[in-house]
């Protein structure tokens, strides 16, 4: 068991860091950078939403395994990475802050990648707080995609290893009940220690300037 809890911990903690820079980078391209076809790009991203995961998961597998990424932590991770709603916070969070704050830094001699990581990111704080942690959740208690990708019990996460947990005599329902109450502990005590944060991303998201 101490083995899935560090699968599932690893696996979550990066997944959520790298949907953060992906996904803002991408909010921040659709935010701030002008170019051809953005909100086409913008809205045909979201209506990815209405793709169901679950038509998906062939062509994923067989993607990991030409990678040769099968039973690794990086095909556990790779997949999930890309999030049209992580991505929608951010663009939405960034359209909400003054756009002059950007033309100052730019007629200063600042970048585009410099104003997007020492201005906008740090007062992206409460929707990177909102992605960050919902992705950490959710990967954590991802079960149908680690199941499929994962073959030995050395990779397992704990919501997959949960599964295996029984003999020959039936299921073991106290293990599986002890070990389950040991995996929730680290998502409700994310929720306690940053509700505040959620709910002030989650509020951000509807601020435009």
């Amino acid at each position: 068991m101490p083995l899935w809890l560090w699968n599932s911990f690893f696996t979550s903690a990066v997944i959520s860091i790298l949907t953060v820079l992906l996904a803002s980078l991408a909010g921040f391209a659709f935010s701030r950078i002008p170019f051809r076809g953005r909100n086409i790009l913008f809205w045909i991203i979201l209506a990815g939403l209405m793709v169901p995961g679950q038509t998906l998961i062939v062509p994923l597998f067989t993607q990991m395994q030409s990678f040769h990424m099968v039973d690794t932590y990086w095909g556990i991770i790779l997949p999930q990475l890309v999030s049209p709603v992580a991505m929608f916070i951010f663009k939405q969070y960034f359209d909400g802050i003054p756009a002059e704050l950007e033309e100052a830094a730019i007629l200063d001699g600042s970048s585009r990648w410099r104003v997007y990581w020492q201005i906008w990111m740090p007062l992206a704080k409460p929707a990177i707080a909102t992605v960050a942690i919902f992705t950490f959740v959710t990967s954590w208690n991802n079960f149908i995609w680690p199941f499929i990708v994962i073959t030995g019990n050395d990779m397992m996460t704990l919501p997959v290893g949960l599964a295996t947990v029984q003999t020959s005599f039936g299921i073991r329902y106290a293990q599986i009940m002890a070990t389950a109450i040991l995996g929730g502990i680290p998502a409700l005590v994310v929720f306690i220690f940053f509700q505040r944060q959620i709910v002030s991303g989650i509020a951000g998201t509807g601020i435009k300037g």
